[in-house]
């Protein structure tokens, strides 16, 4: 008896051990670090004023979520479109995101963060990069308690990891209006962006080192095209954007692909793409009439300005266009969902001027 039993105890071990390997190797979770363009609601939980918990956020999602748009996020879209998620990937901090939810997939992302734990300030709460590594950190050592260590490896081998962050670094910090002057004065453009890039490096070797093997890294966007930066820097050409963010965000982009190329070369096993957003955006912008817009320079949610761009989107008196789908811009800073969803197919089927060295879709097939 004390054979079989103990026989009995082995093979119910295994069977244990294959039911979690199993479980590893479903869909692959989605795991996603970044700011107000990736957020899902953990402002929500925490003082913070930079919130989207309220309408008319969410407009076309059923309700306020958390999300700074009119409905989903790029990062929304990819997850039902490549992961076939049913639901979307959750805020870490909200109470439910906990037990077997979180073998799917959590999202850390907070708007008004940035790279540097400086960055954002001015919105008082916010967790910024650091603090969102710290935070999956947890949620690794959660996932290994549940699955045991080999499992808990090959599933997050398999996730798709995206990083969406750096804009903030400028406009809620470097660009910030009168009270920056002075750190911009001391500080040039290209220093600025160097500590940005060191500062980055260290925080995505961490993400290998807790096991993240296939990232796509999004670059920045033209941020001198979104509304609050036509508004501030006096653009009075509407088919113009303010030049000097941009210069900013080339410069950083340039050093971010570099920075890829040079993780994917040292880090073993390393899988990390470049996403090329930056340009995405600018063909959005150039090319509207293709893609069935009508504006391309404000804000569909707006309060005052001539691009809708200097209060952010919230409650009476701002004003909501009645076609959202035929506006680039949500609200003074972000997309909205019909961009989001362009943003998202050029990310998913894309070729090498989109993101490289392979696009969502070919990484996600990749051993």
């Amino acid at each position: 008896m004390g054979g079989i039993f103990i026989d009995g105890k082995f093979i119910l071990s295994i069977i244990f051990a294959l039911w979690r390997m199993c479980l590893a190797k479903e869909t692959p979770a989605n795991f996603v670090f970044g700011d107000s363009l990736v957020e899902v609601g953990n402002n929500n939980y925490i003082p913070s004023l930079s919130k989207a918990d309220y309408p008319p956020n969410g407009i076309d999602f059923g309700k306020p979520t958390g999300r700074y748009t009119n409905a989903r996020t790029i990062i929304d879209i990819i997850g039902q479109s490549a992961l076939g998620l049913k639901e979307f990937t959750p805020p870490y901090l909200a109470p439910t995101t906990a037990g077997p939810v979180i073998l799917r997939g959590v999202n850390y992302a907070s708007g008004g963060c940035g790279i540097l734990n400086e960055t954002g300030k001015i919105y008082v709460g916010r967790i910024n990069m650091d603090a969102q590594i710290d935070n999956f950190a947890n949620t690794r050592q959660d996932i290994i308690s549940s699955i045991g260590l080999p499992a808990a490896v090959e599933l997050l081998r398999r996730a798709l990891f995206s990083v969406t962050i750096g804009s903030n670094d400028f406009l809620s910090n470097y660009l910030v209006p009168v009270i920056t002057e002075v750190k911009r004065k001391l500080i040039p453009p290209e220093t600025f962006v160097g500590i940005l890039i060191a500062r980055f490096r260290l925080q995505l070797t961490r993400l290998y080192n807790l096991g993240a093997r296939k990232m796509v890294v999004v670059n920045l966007g033209p941020i001198g095209c979104i509304p609050f930066e036509r508004e501030v820097n006096l653009v009075a050409d509407p088919d113009k954007c303010a030049e000097f963010p941009n210069q900013l965000a080339r410069s950083f982009n340039a050093k971010l692909r570099t920075l890829v190329t040079e993780l994917n070369n040292n880090l073993p096993g390393a899988k990390f793409v470049y996403a090329n957003v930056h340009s995405i955006v600018e063909d959005i912008i150039e090319n509207y009439i293709s893609y069935g817009f009508e504006n391309t320079n404000s804000a569909c949610c707006s309060v005052v300005g001539r691009y809708g761009g200097l209060i952010a989107c919230g409650p009476q008196p701002s004003m909501v266009c009645e076609e959202r789908s035929k506006y680039v811009f949500w609200d003074p800073y972000h997309p909205s969902d019909a961009s989001n969803m362009i943003i998202a197919r050029r990310l998913l089927y894309g070729n090498s001027s989109d993101i490289s060295p392979m696009n969502i879709v070919q990484l996600l097939q990749a051993s």
